[in-house]
Parts: C-alpha cells; structure tokens; sequence
C-alpha cells in the first residue's frame, strides 16, 4: 500500500468497474463505424474482418503473456501503463488516414485492452465486499455492457454528431485520461513481498496451457459450444452493421450499433438473472436460446424483416452467456484442482481464436458468396455446433466431483505466482487468473 493518500475501498471497487466498463465501450466504438471506414477508403470486408481480428489476436497475445503481470509489479502501475496504451490507440484511431490507421490501432488497443483485463478484474475480486461474489458478477456486466454501451454511443455520435470518424475517440481520451489520476490513488492490493519476489514477474511470462486426462473427453465435446459462441460474436462486432445495411437496408450507422446492443446488452442482463443457474442448466438452456436466435436471425435476413432480425439478435445473446458459462465450469469441475489454470487458459485460446478467425473467413467469403450467403452458412455452422455440444450434453452426466465453493476460492489473496488473467464471460469479459476465473466459475 502507498503512503500518499487514497481512495476508500469501496470507491475504487467501483472505480475500477467503470474503467473496465469504458475500456470494453472503446473496444466495440469501432464496430459502428467499419462501414464508414469501408466506404470512404474503399477496402475489402476481408480487410475491414481483418482489421477486427487484428484487436482479438493481439489481446488474446498479451493476456497469456502479461495477463498476470499485475501479480507481481501491482495493480496500480499495470493499469497506469495500460490505460496510458488504450489513450494512444484512440488517438491513433481520431487521426486515422486509412486502412493501416486502423490495423495500428486495433493492434495497440488489444496490448492495452489485455494488459488491462487482468489488473482490472484481479482488483475488482481483492476490493470486492467480504464474503460477496461482487467482483465476478461485475465483471462479466461491466464486459458485455461496455460492448453495448461502446457500440450505442458511436452509433449515436456518427448519426447525430459532427465529425463522425472522430468524435467518439476525443471523448474517449477525455474520459480516459480523467480516469489516470483517480487510478494513481486505487488502494494497491498485492503484497510488497509478492512484489518484491526476485524474479517472480519473469516466471509471469510464460503461459501455461493444458488439457489433462480426466477433461479431455468434456473439452473435446464442448469444444463446438466453445467455438460456436465465440464466433457468433464475432460475426455480429465485424459483420453486423454490413448485414444491417446492404441486406436489410437499413443506412443508419446507429442502426448497425443497435444490433450489437441487442446481442451484447441482452447478454449482461442474462448474466445478471441467470448467475445462480446449475451448470446443467446452462448447458441446456444456453445452447437452445442461442440455436433458436441464430435460426430466427437467419430468416429474418430471407425476408427482409428488420424487427424480427433484432429480437432474434437478442435472443441469441440471452443463450451466449449462460452457453459459455456452462462449458467452463463444467471443465474446470473436472480438472485437477493444479492444472485447472492451464485448462482455463486453453479455452480461452480456444475462444479467442474463434472470436477473430472464422470472422477473417467470412470476409474473405463474402467477396465470393456475398453477405446473405455468407451469414446464412455462418449461422447454419453456429447452429450445428451447439447441436452437437447440446447433444452430447443431453447424453454425458453431471460431474461427480465438484470443486470448492466460488466464496472459499475467490477472497484469499492472490498468489505471489498466479498464473496468467484471462476472461470469463464473453467477449472481452475478464477475470484475474485462470485459477480465480476458476472459483469464480464454479
């Protein structure tokens, strides 16, 4: 702890929840505004589905090599050097003069955006309430509210405001930089001995990722689900406002960031009303919301009906969350109680990979088959995966074994050498290690 003064624990509980809120709301502010760029600089939707990966590699790169950093140099610097990474990416983005404007700022906004995650989400579980499970619920509604709430903005300011393309990113580096004085004074959480650990942050380096024996088969079977969710969602934050305007002609950019909103607002909401659900539960239920969302989404695009196309949308994210959830924690009941880090770190490269790659295969279809055709087969592969997860979800039983209660695993202090943060509930959700993404997924 620094001597100098400091904000009450409580208040930088919340405090963090909103930084982490703005910084997953500066990640989705470009989705709106692709067909803008795409339409002035005259690029490819494999480019503009490029440029969009580009963040999710280059976030998924730094969590597995930095995730955990903050476990060893502290909260407060960590976050200080991140935030200070995300204000030049959004300027970077406000200046931008075409297509390799934007790889440079999707690429540093994910160094910034992984190295944040980590800090934020370990700091929300150590600031959080004695014996709550606050942090973990925030979490996951900060990150998929900071998607909504990022995607609606731009989408206001492009269609109402002036100065389209720039706009959203000045008033994103004003509140981000209002942030960095009120995060110099955050209480510091990690012990001085952990810090002082020689050599201790050079261990941090190197991810460890494993699939054990006893989850093989599970992570083999749930490994569609895994794919399916990921990727569904990374149609809607590349392709979705593309599909909103040349298929269902509608012009409005905030129209194209309302249908993020629709996925990705529904989504928090559900980890909300759904945070005491049983695993088998959300193995059930995610998957059919999800499969029922994407078929009715799928006609919606056939007939041109635009209501029914976002009710479809959020039907899809009310299965997302609940889907995911269920696949993790029934891996990590099933891990031994020291490999479990390592099987949360390979889903969630798993994820990632989903999240950006099979997004770059649609543009590059989309070129060949157009945008219908191309959504229509994505769907129809979203759809077949969870069929196939759902299938064998029905078919395998619970497991016997159960790790210990999320409350006894996620209030000890975080470990001199914890292992690399990764996310826990969608896409850019968070959590400070893959042991705690662990108690947490229980």
């Amino acid at each position: 702890m620094s001597i100098g003064s400091q904000l009450p624990r409580a208040l930088a509980f919340w405090l963090l929840a909103a930084v982490l809120t703005l910084l997953l709301a500066a990640s989705a502010a470009p989705s709106p505004l692709y067909l803008v760029y795409q339409q002035r600089w005259h690029f490819s939707p494999l480019d503009l589905t490029s440029v969009y990966a580009a963040n999710s590699l280059a976030l998924l790169v730094t969590l597995l090599f930095v995730g955990s950093l903050s476990d060893h140099l502290g909260r407060r610097p960590v976050l200080l050097a991140a935030v200070a990474v995300e204000l030049v990416s959004m300027l970077v983005f406000a200046e931008a003069r075409g297509l390799a404007w934007l790889f440079a700022a999707r690429i540093i906004q994910g160094v910034a955006t992984g190295a944040a995650t980590g800090a934020l989400s370990a700091g929300l579980i150590d600031l959080q309430p004695p014996g709550s499970r606050l942090g973990a619920l925030l979490t996951n509604v900060a990150s998929a509210g900071g998607l909504a709430l990022g995607a609606l903005g731009c989408g206001l300011l492009v269609s109402y405001g002036p100065a389209p393309t720039r706009l959203v990113y000045w008033l994103l580096v004003t509140a981000l930089t209002a942030a960095l004085p009120l995060l110099a004074i955050v209480p510091e959480t990690v012990p001085r001995e952990a810090m002082a650990a020689d050599g201790g942050w050079r261990r941090s380096l190197r991810p460890r990722v494993g699939v054990p024996a006893p989850v093989r088969a599970a992570f083999t079977a749930l490994l569609p689900s895994i794919t399916a969710t990921w990727a569904l969602a990374g149609l809607y934050l590349s392709l979705g406002g593309s599909l909103v305007h040349s298929v269902l002609g509608l012009n409005s950019q905030l129209a194209g960031a309302l249908v993020i909103v629709a996925l990705q607002g529904s989504s928090a909401v559900t980890a909300v009303l759904a945070r005491d659900w049983t695993v088998r539960r959300s193995l059930l239920a995610g998957p059919v919301l999800l499969i029922a969302g994407v078929g009715l989404a799928l006609i919606a695009l056939r007939t041109g009906s635009v209501w029914l196309f976002f009710t479809a949308s959020a039907v899809a994210g009310v299965g997302f969350g609940p889907s995911f959830s269920g696949a993790l924690r029934t891996l990590v009941s099933l891990a031994p109680a020291d490999r479990r880090a390592e099987v949360v770190t390979a889903v969630y490269v798993l994820s990632y990979l989903a999240l950006s790659l099979p997004a770059v295969a649609a543009g590059l279809a989309v070129s060949h088959i157009g945008l219908t055709g191309t959504a229509t087969i994505y769907g129809v592969a979203v759809c077949v995966l969870e069929a196939v997860a759902l299938a064998g979800s029905l078919l395998r039983r619970e497991p016997v074994a159960a790790p210990a209660p999320a409350h006894a695993l996620t209030h000890a202090p975080v470990p001199a050498r914890a292992p690399h943060g990764l996310p826990i509930g969608g896409p850019g959700s968070v959590a400070p290690c893959p042991r705690a993404a662990a108690a947490q997924a229980s």
